[in-house]
């Protein structure tokens, strides 16, 4: 019987996810199946309460269902019950478990594309407070980071992640970012900043060490205008889409039964795909 799994959110048209996973279905000759589920706000309480009837194995969450999808799962990963958000689901006999991914492919990422890259690491710098700062503030404390700095617009939002994450996590205020960076060898934008139609992101990169890492967590564009400014500088920078393919891992193995590898060929899959829709720059 094949298996079948989709990605649920609204929109949902512009995801990725099936071109990921489609890949990996063909490459390993798989009776499954990867599409897409578009549901409406409104309806993804019953969607979720009734999951177990869908004929589905399992699916991926993306906006803006994944506290519903975190209230909807019976049993959660750790990470999942950390950030309060789940992002992979999967039936386990008949009931509904889910996971949080997002972490590991933000740690993956770095990992593969900056080998290194937390060694002796004191202090780190996050752009944005909202959910993809949130994960990504958990996973760099998890890898023993000992300060993890969080410049937002609104300090509200960065105090909060103190507030649940602890003393390890100093909110400050965005007009005061400039202090921040000297003292930090691993810089992080969350926000929409520098993206295809959003106003561009304006930092001194010359206030980082020289042996700073750069990363976005945005990959439309891929080379973001930061990501440009880093590598111009001789900066190591990495870009958002990686953050992407390895986080959709776990959730292929869990409902395939394989772990699947991120490798050249898919990147350059997910690149072309990003060059024919022209969100390349």
């Amino acid at each position: 019987m094949t298996r079948a799994v989709v990605v649920i959110g609204h929109p949902v048209a512009h995801s990725r996810s099936p071109l990921i996973h489609g890949y990996w279905i063909a490459e390993h000759g798989i009776d499954g199946s990867y599409g897409r589920r578009d549901v409406p706000p409104e309806e993804i309480a019953g969607f979720l309460a009734d999951f177990a009837a869908s004929g589905l194995v399992g699916a991926n969450v993306t906006v803006p269902h994944k506290e519903a999808a975190f209230a909807a799962a019976v049993e959660r990963d750790p990470v999942a019950e950390a950030l309060g958000a789940v992002n992979t689901l999967w039936l386990a006999d008949g009931r509904l478990h889910g996971a949080n991914t997002d972490v590991h492919g933000f740690l993956a990422n770095l990992d593969a594309a900056a080998p290194g890259w937390d060694r002796a690491l004191d202090e780190a710098v996050v752009l944005g407070a909202g959910g993809a700062a949130r994960a990504i503030v958990y996973g760099l404390l998890s890898r023993g980071i000992g300060r993890v700095t969080v410049a937002n617009r609104t300090l509200s939002r960065a105090e909060a992640l103190r507030a649940q994450f602890g003393d390890k996590v100093l909110p400050v205020d965005w007009r005061d970012l400039a202090g921040t960076l000297p003292s930090a060898r691993l810089l992080v934008n969350t926000t929409s900043l520098g993206m295809k139609g959003q106003p561009p992101l304006d930092i001194d990169l010359s206030l980082l060490s020289p042996d700073a890492v750069v990363t976005d967590a945005v990959y439309v564009p891929l080379e973001t205008p930061l990501l440009r400014a880093a590598r111009a500088r001789g900066l190591a920078a990495v870009d958002g889409l990686g953050m992407l393919l390895h986080q959709a891992t776990p959730g292929f193995q869990r409902w395939f039964g394989v772990t699947p590898q991120v490798t050249p060929a898919l990147r350059a899959l997910a690149v072309e795909d990003l060059r024919a829709k022209g969100q390349l720059t």
